[in-house]
This record gives structure tokens, C-alpha cells and sequence, in this order.
């Protein structure tokens, strides 16, 4: 009987040549693709998700992209195995991912699952102890195979049960990926990514604006983490927030991703970023965003200027100073 497996695919060199292997060896795969806010991936037409759909149209294998929800945003807070460099919780990332992997199996009846880690490839997550413990901890136990390192390991339940060939699989580790890109070739695998890339989480100049959210919110949404990949973010208050665009792209996004209610803020006289308000609107932390948003133009110092303020489909004119210096405005500043 020909044996069903779910692979966890990024779209990457690593997890496409793992699924490659396992058609190659007569098994039935179909692919699960995570999305998330902290993937550094943009644009409609590029990134994991696309690269993941991309190879699962290639190998003509069905492919179901899940969004990582709330209950991940609760792992990033708190997680059990802790940090990284960063903010990232790649130990208890990768446990989540696999315990919806396994939920997965089970209820389309797959016998296993399968993903391209590589034995030593990553610092956190990938030591050997690590694996033991995200095997353990995701409920995977004997169920989890990893076939470009698997000779590392003990017998799998499908390597016992001969579903698989283990003299087939690899004993890959480290971090070079010059077996893999070998492999690539010799397989014939093309158009795969480079292998840098990820997860905002690891960069040390995004984490002040992760602690930000959460240390400023009554409770968590997805728009809060997914806004943070646009312009520059000014603490302004316990429940608010203004971000202004650094480029034309950024004052475009913004304005897409505003809300019903949600303030954005232009100066009138010369070329400007947009400002958007997000949490509490009320006058005075309109008029603060204003002066920081001045910094950020031509503006004469200590000129009066005015400023556009849109909401919804109103619109008014006011005027302030443009008086804050860039010290002032750094104070309010959680990140670029």
C-alpha cells in the first residue's frame, strides 16, 4: 500500500530537495506551508508562500498554506525554551509547527511527517538535543522523519516499517549547503531560493518594536505585528502610536492598512511622509504626531505649519509649530 506523508515545505533548497527525495521513493506527499507576520518575504508574487506554492505546482503534490494565528503571537511573548539573538522562539516556533502538522496527518489520513531539517544547520533549533525535544514536545515521536539528515538518527517507525528505504536517505550536517546544491543538480531541482532569508524575530533592530506591542497592548492582534514592517514607529502615548511612512511605498501601505476611525496626518506645503494614528485619537496626541511628522520634511524650524488630517472620509485643517528637535523626537522613536 503506498504510504501518505505531510511535508512542512518553506519553498527553500533544504525542504524541496526533502520532498523531491521522498516522491522519488514512491511516497504519497502533500505539503503544509506557515505563514506569519515576522517573515521578512514581501510582495504578492515573491516569498515563502509563493516559492512553497511554486514547488508544490512543480511536483504536482497538494499544498494547504495556514496562517500562524494568536495562540503563535502568545508563544513569541512567552516561550517555554526561550530566545534567540532576537525575539525568536524558534525551539517553540518549530514545536507549534509540528504539532499542527500532526493534527494535520491525522485528520487526512497520512502515516508521517516529514521536513528538510538538517542536523547542526541552525544554532537553536537544530542541535541535536533540540530535535529530540521538538520531537518529543509536538507529539511526533517515531512519526518524524528528516530525510536529508535521517542516519543521524535512530530508525524512524516508517524506516522500521519499511514505508521507507533508509539506505536511501542522507546524513547530512552541518551548515555548508554545498551537499544540497549538489543534490540540486543532480536532481535536477531548479529556481530554488537562496538560502538566507526568515524571520524578522532574529533581527536585533526589530525587537524593540515586538516589546513595544506587547508591552503597550490590552490584547494582541495580527495587524499590530504585520504594521510593523512599515515606516517608523513613535511610541505617543500608553495606547497609541503614530508610524510614518519612510518612502512613497511606505505612505501607500499605510494608507491601505488604516483603519475605519484611524487618523492619517499629511503636512500641507511641501512633500511629506504619511502619518497614520493607531490607539487613542485625541487632540493633543494628533498634534505631538504632527510635530514629529514635521521632523521629517522641509519645514522651516519654528514655522507654523499646516496640517491635513483625514478620518474616514472627513477631512480637516490645523496648525502647529514646528518646533521639536531631533533629540525631542528621538525620545518618542521605537524604531526605524
Amino acid at each position: 500500500m503506498k504510504r501518505k506523508a505531510i511535508a512542512l515545505l518553506s519553498g527553500g533548497l533544504d525542504s524541496t530537495l526533502a520532498v523531491k527525495m521522498m516522491l522519488d521513493l514512491g511516497i504519497e506527499v502533500e505539503a503544509l506551508n506557515f505563514t506569519s507576520p515576522f517573515c521578512t518575504c514581501t510582495g504578492k508574487n515573491s516569498g515563502c508562500k509563493s516559492e512553497a506554492v511554486r514547488v508544490a505546482q512543480e511536483y504536482n503534490i497538494p499544498i494547504k498554506v495556514m496562517h500562524k494565528g494568536l495562540d503563535y503571537l502568545e508563544i513569541v511573548r512567552n516561550p517555554v525554551h526561550g530566545y534567540g539573538k532576537g525575539v525568536n522562539p524558534c525551539i517553540d516556533c518549530r514545536i507549534y509547527l509540528l504539532k499542527k502538522a500532526k493534527e494535520y496527518m491525522l485528520e487526512s489520513g497520512a502515516d508521517f511527517v516529514f521536513t528538510g531539517e538538517v542536523l547542526g544547520q541552525r544554532p537553536m533549533s537544530q542541535r541535536r538535543d533540540t530535535l529530540r525535544v521538538i520531537e518529543r514536545e509536538s507529539g511526533l515521536e517515531g512519526l518524524l522523519l528528516r530525510p536529508l539528515s535521517a542516519r543521524h538518527f535512530e530508525q524512524t517507525i516508517p524506516e522500521k516499517e519499511g514505508w521507507v528505504d533508509r539506505s536511501q536517505l542522507l546524513a547530512i550536517e552541518g551548515r555548508s549547503r554545498s551537499v544540497q546544491i549538489k543534490m540540486a543538480d543532480d536532481l535536477d531541482v531548479k529556481n530554488y531560493p537562496c538560502p538566507a532569508g526568515g524571520c524578522l524575530l532574529t533581527e536585533l533592530s526589530f525587537v524593540p518594536k515586538i516589546q513595544d506591542v506587547f508591552d503597550h497592548s490590552d490584547e494582541l492582534t495580527m495587524r499590530d505585528f504585520r504594521l510593523l514592517k512599515t515606516g517608523r514607529h513613535f511610541r505617543i502615548g500608553p495606547r497609541s502610536k503614530a508610524v510614518m511612512g519612510r518612502s512613497e511605498a511606505d505612505n501607500d501601505q499605510l494608507e491601505r492598512v488604516r483603519q475605519p476611525g484611524e487618523a492619517a496626518l499629511t503636512w500641507l506645503d511641501g512633500n511629506t511622509p504619511v502619518a497614520i494614528i493607531v490607539g487613542n485619537q485625541d487632540e493633543d496626541l494628533l498634534k505631538l504626531s504632527a510635530k514629529i511628522m514635521l521632523r521629517y520634511t522641509k519645514a522651516e524650524v519654528d514655522a507654523e505649519c499646516r496640517i491635513e488630517l483625514r478620518v474616514n472620509d472627513e477631512t480637516r485643517v490645523f496648525s502647529v509649530l514646528n518646533d521639536m528637535d531631533a533629540e525631542a523626537v528621538e525620545k518618542y522613536l521605537v524604531s526605524l
